[in-house]
């Protein structure tokens, strides 16, 4: 990667955030987001989310290098590095996520469209257990689901909430998602699916006025659905840059063996 490539430093309202962007601003001759080759975001990985989803949104996806000023940091950098930003980019390498495109339609009729770089997931309202019919490639696979919900995982959102819920961790690249319930009712023993990223997957909500859900997809949410469509979108794919011997498919290979 070309080293004269224009940069935009982009830092979350936390104080750690702020402060390195305050103490990186002479580092470099930053430009706006919209005139920039690369994003360098300052900030934890809910705010990386936020930054991918704004590009998303705004039709104009560039590479992203985040620096780890939150908790986890799974899909940022570490702070700590002695070459110029510049530099650091340069030398990155690259990892391409496809996002999920999210189709959802309530009962009304409204139609709500999202994407998920992470997970989407159907979690039911209110006491009562969600009841899904879970088609893929238009097939029915299970005719009903009861549950207090269910969530289709990339890779890079394997060990999130996917893994929160019992679900498996996959490998970057390996072309799979994770369909994995959360606690499942009936059938009891069903504990999910592992499918090909290019499968149509939708979901209609049984008796939805009895057992309403809503449907997130990252952090975005749309209640009172009745049915949601979901698909790998790969022209919309985002391009994440790592330092070296620490990119987040070595992370998530090693989550693997953690124990």
């Amino acid at each position: 990667m070309n080293s004269e490539l224009r940069l935009a430093l982009i830092a979350s309202d936390s104080p750690k955030a702020q402060a390195a962007a305050e103490a990186m601003a002479d580092e470099h001759d930053w430009v706006p987001l919209e005139q920039a080759d690369v994003a360098v975001v300052l900030g934890g990985d809910g705010f990386m989310l936020t930054v991918l989803h704004m590009m998303l949104d705004a039709d104009r996806v560039i590479p992203a290098y985040g620096i780890n000023h939150g908790t986890v940091g799974f899909m940022m950098n570490k702070p700590r590095n002695a070459r110029p930003i510049a530099q650091r980019v340069a030398r990155a390498s690259k990892l391409l996520v496809a996002p999920l495109e999210m189709t959802a339609t309530t009962w009304s009729g409204e139609v709500a469209h999202f994407y998920a770089i992470n997970e989407v997931s159907l979690l039911r309202e209110t006491r009562q257990t969600a009841k899904l019919e879970i088609s893929v490639n238009r097939k029915v696979r299970l005719a009903e689901l009861a549950c207090d919900g269910i969530l289709l995982a990339t890779p890079a959102g394997s060990t999130a909430y996917n893994l929160s819920a019992n679900g498996p961790i996959l490998p970057m690249g390996s072309g799979i998602l994770a369909l994995t319930p959360i606690s499942p009712f009936r059938p009891r023993r069903w504990k999910g699916a592992i499918i090909k990223d290019t499968a149509e997957v939708e979901f209609r909500v049984l008796e939805p006025e009895k057992r309403p859900v809503a449907v997130v997809a990252d952090q975005k949410e749309v209640r009172d659905i009745a049915h949601v469509r979901i698909v790998a979108n790969r022209e919309h794919s985002l391009t994440l840059l790592f330092d070296r011997h620490s990119s987040l498919d070595e992370r998530i290979f090693a989550e693997q063996f953690q124990v």
